[in-house]
């Protein structure tokens, strides 16, 4: 029976789970389309380019598309099984429902190790590969689209604009073209018509140009006599180079160190750097203070024992030692090491920042794959008790608390990780801030489905302030008094 019973819930679990998860990570995935949608746009991209950006900035969702597809697919399962009684059976046959949900919780222990690994290893290799793509298309300028009317600009060092466009693409009128060559004025050329087409390997636009003028000013920016040169012609042809319009190839090695392309293992070798060479500043800083202040090693008694005459007031401090005709000199010289130490330590410490940053980032990265896996389960102890009290299966209320509880999971993921950026806390706390605060939360719930709680049962509220009524009738007749 209890076979049955674990085969039982675990495929009334598997159907809302993959449909939840594949929803959510349609939803998240369009998401990120609007997210990008700007810099994709306009810069004649082949559809196999823009889908393999997508997929690989695909990858980095699954770590919040899996724990919210347990969540929504917890509450239906559990929902479903209350509201057609069967919970009710098989707490009625004395089997508790941790038992219960025993099988789902080596599932989710399973999804949370699916997880890891993704984290670990796919979605660094994926971040590395989206940024490398997106980097190719942000710099690249949008396509070679010429629009009648308006300046087209992204071609270096000139600016062209068309009056009109035929409809066979080539044939355009009253062309202006303005060339920058020199810092005294762009050069002009006005044609009344011409054609315009492609080279063979597309790197350069040609036109032949007819019935135009072209303006020059020659000279020297230091001289004030240049020479204007007004050329007309039949024919001209004038070549472009258009191939930064192209899509640069940029090696990935470039974004390698980035912490977000790094797996466990890499990032505690990188911290690990990171930690000793600032270890290293440290004490470079520290023999470079002690250089220059040796007298700090000296105790205050060498000073304050020196004998002096009867007749001399003892010293106060290691200044009134000091003749009179050389404290000019005293005080220009510490004044000169006061700005050599400040000098030192604003140098040394902007790279000591720059480290502890670089800590701070790769730490929270760290803690980042193990508190999203781990948030797999939490949800999981939060949907499964939340459906089993609830008592209603489908999308509606089990979907409307599933995304309460959700966005409060990445709301906290998101301060927390705010705050360890911010030095408000460590990356240990932030990073695991969602999880403390929904893990009692879990528990709580646990335990209230264990026992039968009437937690969301408006019967329950409803007959606990029918009791407490009497209690406010008082305060309720002092009011209608005073009115």
């Amino acid at each position: 029976m209890i076979k049955k019973l674990d085969t039982l819930i675990i495929r009334s679990f598997i159907g809302p789970f993959v449909v939840t998860f594949f929803i959510t990570f349609f939803v998240l995935m369009m998401q990120t389309l609007w997210k990008y949608i700007d810099d994709l746009v306009g810069k004649d991209l082949d559809f196999f380019t823009i889908g393999e950006c997508l997929w690989y900035a695909s990858a980095s969702l699954l770590t919040l598309t899996m724990p919210i597809a347990i969540l929504i697919s917890s509450i239906m399962t559990f929902g479903n099984l209350g509201e057609s009684f069967e919970l009710v059976a098989i707490k009625s046959a004395g089997i508790s429902l941790l038992r219960f949900m025993r099988p789902l919780i080596w599932v989710a222990i399973l999804l949370c190790g699916i997880t890891f690994l993704f984290a670990n290893y796919v979605i660094p290799y994926a971040n590395l590969k989206f940024k490398t793509i997106y980097y190719d298309i942000v710099y690249k300028k949008p396509a070679l689209d010429l629009k009648p009317g308006t300046f087209y600009k992204y071609i270096p060092r000139y600016a062209i604009k068309v009056g009109k466009k035929d409809a066979d693409g080539k044939t355009i009128h009253n062309v202006v073209i303005f060339e920058q060559e020199s810092q005294l004025q762009d050069n002009t050329i006005v044609a009344e018509q011409g054609i315009m087409k492609l080279s063979a390997d597309k790197r350069f636009l040609e036109f032949t140009l007819q019935n135009g003028h072209r303006y020059q000013e020659r000279g020297n920016i230091m001289d004030t006599t240049t020479e204007f040169i007004r050329m007309g012609f039949k024919e001209y042809k004038k070549l472009f180079d258009i191939s930064s319009l192209q899509m640069m190839k940029v090696s990935d090695t470039i974004f390698k160190n980035d912490f977000k392309m790094l797996s466990i293992r890499l990032l505690d070798q990188t911290i690990d750097s990171l930690k000793k060479e600032n270890k290293k500043l440290n004490l470079n800083l520290n023999t470079a203070v002690a250089s220059q202040l040796h007298y700090a090693q000296l105790p205050d008694s060498i000073w304050k024992n020196v004998p002096v005459q009867a007749s001399a007031k003892k010293p106060e401090a290691i200044m009134d030692l000091v003749p009179d005709s050389a404290k000019s000199a005293v005080y220009s010289a510490a004044i000169s090491t006061a700005y050599s130490l400040r000098t030192s330590y604003q140098a040394i410490g902007t790279e000591v920042d720059s480290k502890n940053d670089g800590i701070k980032i790769g730490l929270i990265e760290w803690h980042r794959k193990f508190s999203l896996s781990l948030a797999c389960l939490v949800l999981f102890f939060i949907g499964a008790p939340l459906g089993s009290i609830i008592r209603k299966g489908g999308l509606g209320m089990p979907l409307v608390v599933a995304i309460l509880f959700f966005l409060i999971f990445h709301l906290l993921n998101m301060f927390g990780e705010k705050f360890a950026k911010d030095n408000i806390t460590t990356p240990l706390i932030g990073m695991w801030l969602a999880i403390l605060v929904l893990t009692p939360i879990g528990v709580f719930l646990t335990y209230k489905a264990m026992h039968d709680s009437a937690l969301f049962n408006k019967e329950f509220y409803y007959r606990f302030f029918k009791k407490i009524r009497p209690f406010f009738k008082p305060v309720v007749n002092i009011l209608n008094r005073k009115k």
